[in-house]
Formats: C-alpha cells, structure tokens, sequence
C-alpha cells in the first residue's frame, strides 16, 4: 500500500485531490495548446499582411509608372505642361469619385 500524506490511495480524499491535480494539469495543456494556436495565426497573418504591402507597393509604382507614361504619350500632342495637368485632373477627378462613393456607402451602411 502506498500511502501519501497519511492518506490511502483508495481513499475519497487521495481521488479527489488526484482529480484537481488531473483537472489543473488538463488545463494548463489547454492554456498551452490556445497560445501555441494563436502564435501560429499571428505567425500566418503577419507573413500574408507583408506580402499585401509588397502587393500594394508594386502596384502603386505600377500606377506611378502608367501616369508617367501617360504624360509622355500626351506631351507630343499637346505639350508637356498640359499633359501634366490633364493627367493630374483626370487622376484628381477619379480619385473624387471614389471618395464620393466611398463617402455614400459609409452614409447608406450607418442607417442600417
């Protein structure tokens, strides 16, 4: 027979404390299990947030690229100053457009 703490292993006592012993320990793996998954999402969302700006960067220089070149292909036609202000307009008037559209579905979205 072994005996703990003065207690029998048969006894009430000594199954019950076996039982809080077993609870905390299923616990504490749970604990662990909770934060080894969440380490493993950040891990998983920060990779993918870092190629979205890449994304996002190459796009905007391709952007950059194509106003620039736009520019180009007008300047013959109706100089380089012109060209400018007629791509910087149209750019500035797109642009407004999407504010306006954006401005509205947040107006729409907030009575709903």
């Amino acid at each position: 027979m072994d005996v703990r703490d003065g207690v029998l292993p048969d006894s009430i006592p000594h199954l019950v404390s076996q039982l809080a012993s077993d609870a905390r320990d299923v616990a504490q793996a749970e604990i662990a299990l909770a934060k080894a998954r969440a380490g493993f999402a950040v891990t998983r969302y920060k990779a993918a947030a870092i190629r979205f700006a890449i994304a996002g960067v190459l796009a905007l220089a391709a952007l950059i690229a194509l106003l620039v070149g736009l520019i180009l292909s007008l300047a013959t036609l109706i100089g380089p100053g012109w060209a400018t202000a007629v791509v910087i307009g149209g750019t500035l008037l797109i642009a407004g457009v999407f504010a306006l559209s954006g401005k509205s579905a947040l107006s729409t979205g907030a009575t709903e």
